[in-house]
């Protein structure tokens, strides 16, 4: 699973990359496409025929998550379920450019289930998917590090990838980038380490601590 991600061999990343710098692979250099992951009609079908419920799925917009009320609405008869996501409050947020995030799809979708098993196997380490659908010329978060390593995977559409220089190495769960958004407003104003487009197929891998925003 590892090699449907990096456009290396295991042990070049392993000694080069991993934790320590990102790694850019096209998809010409990967061995297939991640439609068999995800598509847009899978994410259509989770929305609007599986039931979804948050939090695995909430939506964000220049920088701010969206209250619960924004896409959620209650369901059901008898047994009421507060946080059942309403798929026409979720298009109408969407058509305003908000960004949808599948979380945990690793315990939703079959094909994600399986992949991440797989890839957590090969890796040694805790692995989860989410999903992040952004409608054209809109950004859902602002520039930030995360505190765990991260493998984009593009699987439709293009986005603009920027990345910076870390602000604060290696930072753990505790030490999440909130805490650093001076540092990172400064750093966003330096040449970046990369920016380019990701277009369906393409991957992207960015250790921990690195700062990115995506477009």
């Amino acid at each position: 699973m590892l090699m449907r991600c990096v456009a290396v061999a295991p042990e070049v990343f392993a000694a080069q990359y991993w934790g320590r710098r990102p790694l850019l692979s096209r998809s010409g250099a990967l061995p297939r496409d991640f439609t068999d992951l995800l598509s847009p009609d899978a994410v259509d079908e989770l929305i609007s025929r599986r039931g979804v419920r948050a939090p695995f799925l909430r939506m964000a917009k220049a920088g701010e998550v969206l209250p619960r009320d924004c896409y959620v609405d209650a369901a059901g008869f008898g047994a009421e379920m507060p946080d059942q996501v309403d798929s026409a409050k979720v298009l109408a947020e969407y058509a305003a450019g908000a960004t949808i995030v599948l979380q945990g799809l690793h315990r939703l979708w079959p094909p994600l289930i399986d992949f991440v098993r797989n890839l957590t196997d090969e890796l040694g380490h805790p692995v989860q998917a989410n999903a992040y659908i952004t409608p054209p010329d809109a950004q859902g978060f602002e520039s930030h590090y995360d505190v765990h390593d991260v493998f984009v995977l593009q699987v439709s559409g293009e986005k603009r990838w920027t990345v910076h220089e870390p602000v604060h190495r290696h930072p753990l769960d505790s030490q999440p980038w909130t805490g650093h958004r001076g540092a990172i407003a400064a750093r966003i104003g330096d040449a970046p380490v990369i920016d380019t487009v990701l277009r369906a197929g393409d991957a992207l891998y960015l250790p921990r601590g690195w700062v990115h925003s995506a477009r």
